[in-house]
């Protein structure tokens, strides 16, 4: 009896043990994904910001400026995408809402960002766009990949078009969690002239008929939850400029925008504590089950040993005895 039980705790032990790297490098890659029906908003301010007045075409100063993103998850369109590209795809629709601190629209750019559920990857496909213009991008936006590492990535920047790296800084403590910090910065660039503009008639097109350019650049921060790969606060150094043209009459250029961005204190608070309420799961399967699972096949295999051992011991002595030969009185 006491043998049956330790080939049980041996194939048990073996089991668990086999388990562990599976469930670490073959389960979770493929089971971590980001929802395709994924919605979220988050709000943004800019205090004692510099923004254009397109009546007089001049900058001022005002109280307060806010940007309202939003990201939806469209299930359909994944769904469609799929089926051609043979994985799980998520399509984000994207929209970043500025407005004034009267309330008004001082400019509002759609995106929509196709991309690996599992990697967070680009995925191209017919309808990957940036205000309408079709794009190709390349390197992460929005979110850095499951279990993320210490070190640059390749990062894509919505207003330029173009993917810039995005510099690993350090760890630091955020709030309670360990978080990686990155740093981005995109110099001085042309853009194009935002599709929806706060005058009413006045088009991209009517501006580049004067001759007037638009000029950007930002200095971009995250701190991301590396487990997760979710950025739970990030702020942007963020300045924008009309240059040249008869728009500006005889001016080289002026601010259209400049401020300091971060996030709202309740959105960052709510974003800190979602965050972490997802981080049990990918421990879970990272961390918890398979050393969990590990120990267990060690204790099974120490148990079955023994047992072994100790049915040897008690089965050494009475087959000696018995192999004894018997004496033989005369």
């Amino acid at each position: 009896m006491r043998r049956k039980a330790g080939l049980v705790l041996l194939a048990l032990a073996v089991f668990f043990a086999a388990l562990s790297p599976l469930l670490r490098w073959y389960a979770f890659p493929r089971l971590a994904k980001v929802p395709a029906n994924q919605y979220q908003d988050m709000v943004l301010e800019v205090k004692n910001a510099t923004l254009l007045d397109y009546g007089t075409m001049k900058a001022k100063k005002v109280s307060k400026v806010t940007i309202v993103q939003t990201l939806k998850g469209d299930v359909e369109a994944s769904e469609r995408i799929e089926e051609s590209a043979g994985r799980d795809v998520v399509v984000w629709d994207g929209l970043s809402y500025v407005v004034g601190p009267d309330g008004r629209m001082v400019s509002k750019i759609p995106e929509r960002y196709i991309f690996d559920a599992h990697t967070q990857q680009p995925v191209h496909a017919t309808g990957e766009m940036v205000d309408g213009d079709p794009v190709r991008r390349r390197g992460i936006e929005f979110k850095w990949p499951f279990l993320t590492e210490k070190r640059d990535y390749e990062y894509f920047d919505a207003q330029a078009r173009v993917t810039a790296p995005i510099a690993y800084k350090g760890t630091r403590d955020f709030r309670g969690l360990e978080v990686y910090y990155f740093e981005q910065t995109i110099p001085w660039t042309k853009v194009k002239i935002p599709k929806t503009l706060p005058v009413k008639g006045l088009t991209p097109e009517a501006v580049a008929q004067t001759g007037t350019t638009r000029w950007y650049t930002t200095v971009r921060k995250f701190w991301v939850e590396p487990l997760t790969g979710a950025p739970v606060y990030g702020e942007e150094i963020h300045r924008e400029e009309l240059r040249g043209g008869a728009l500006l009459g005889d001016r080289d250029k002026v601010t259209a925008f400049a401020g300091h961005v971060k996030m709202r204190e309740d959105y960052l608070t709510h974003t800190v504590d979602l965050v972490k309420s997802q981080r049990l799961p990918i421990l879970l399967m990272t961390s918890y089950l398979p050393w969990g699972f590990l120990a267990l096949g060690v204790l099974l295999l120490v148990l079955a040993l023994y047992l072994e051992a100790r049915g040897r011991r008690r089965r050494g002595p009475a087959s000696t005895a018995a192999e004894e030969p018997s004496s033989v009185s005369a």
